[in-house]
């Protein structure tokens, strides 16, 4: 039995009703636009999202349609955010797959993005789930905040570690954030616990991200991305902002200019991997990552013992010990 499929026992067959609910959403009379959305729900991932939304509705309620709303515009959104990511880096692949942007084109991919992210404020509207599309639309601000700055950084080349944590908390964080925070909103008015599992959420987006930085130093090939990937695309990332802040001027100036180049050999990537495991970089990372989890932790134990606070713990202990 996979790790997952153990975290998901509390709300199993919530996630198996959320399957059909969610479906239903992407239903369109356009056979074009009907071909397109099937690749996409025949690629659904782990669906680690809408699980969390789950479980932090059944550990601070019970479980209505609210959550199922919150749920499908979580996993609408995080769609849409995929599909225009492929756009912006232009990638070919997603998931070892065609992205949807090499399968059609980038015009095509971004439409088919607009209309996910139109279609999650449409089911809100409809419900009348005001709350919880003020918390989404928030997310989507965040993000797009995120991926603004973060390419500002990346074109200079000058991300210090106080970046760093701005540019995770907006991109990765808020998503996770927003469905922790939508979870415990669809099942309770409370904005003491409201707020904490906003902060629950963002702690684990936080642990989650950094953990994502960090496989891109193991070479496991398990990721879906190469070993380095992100050096060779110019993103510093808290190992190697560590690590540079370790080390000398001459030192420091050639890593930097081996970033900057626009084509890396493997040589030069092995070069900066190198020197980020040299100057502790992963360490401190990993030290950075269990401090946030440790965080996530500390809230859930306030919580009295129960199946969803267990696979809730899980969960936490899973976004910073997986392979890929």
């Amino acid at each position: 039995m996979s790790v997952l499929t153990e975290i998901k026992k509390p709300v199993a067959a919530e996630m198996k009703e959320f399957e059909s609910y969610f479906n239903k959403t992407l239903q369109t009379d356009v056979p074009f636009f009907k071909l397109i959305l099937n690749t996409i729900l025949r690629r659904k991932g782990k669906q680690m999202r809408p699980l969390l939304v789950f479980l932090t509705a059944k550990l601070n309620g019970t479980i209505k349609e609210s959550s199922y709303v919150a749920a499908t515009m979580i996993e609408l959104l995080h769609t849409a955010t995929l599909v225009h990511d492929d756009v912006v880096d232009e990638a070919i692949e997603r998931r070892g797959l065609p992205s949807i942007n090499s399968l059609w084109n980038s015009k095509i991919a971004v439409l088919v993005g607009d209309y996910l992210l139109a279609q999650g404020m449409l089911i809100s509207v409809n419900k009348k789930s005001y709350d919880i599309l003020g918390i989404v639309s928030d997310a989507v601000r965040e993000i797009i905040k995120g991926e603004l700055l973060q390419f500002h950084k990346t074109r200079k080349l000058n991300i210090r570690e106080e970046d760093y944590f701005r540019i995770i908390k907006m991109k990765t964080a808020s998503l996770i954030s927003a469905c922790t925070t939508c979870g415990a909103s669809s099942v309770t008015d409370n904005e003491d616990v409201i707020l904490k599992m906003k902060e629950f959420g963002e702690n684990v987006g936080i642990a989650f991200q950094i953990k994502d930085d960090l496989l891109d130093y193991s070479g496991n090939g398990l990721t879906g991305k190469k070993e380095g990937n992100d050096i060779q695309e110019k993103k510093i990332t808290l190992p190697l902002i560590h690590a540079l802040r370790e080390s000398g001027p001459v030192e420091r100036r050639r890593i930097i200019r081996i970033i900057r180049r626009k084509k890396k050999g493997r040589k030069e990537i092995s070069e900066v991997i190198d020197f980020v495991k040299r100057k502790n970089g992963i360490e401190y990372a990993e030290s950075r990552m269990e401090e946030f989890s440790a965080k996530a932790l500390a809230t859930l134990e306030k919580y009295p013992e129960s199946d969803t606070k267990a696979a809730l713990k899980h969960f936490v202990e899973y976004s910073t010990s997986r392979k890929k």
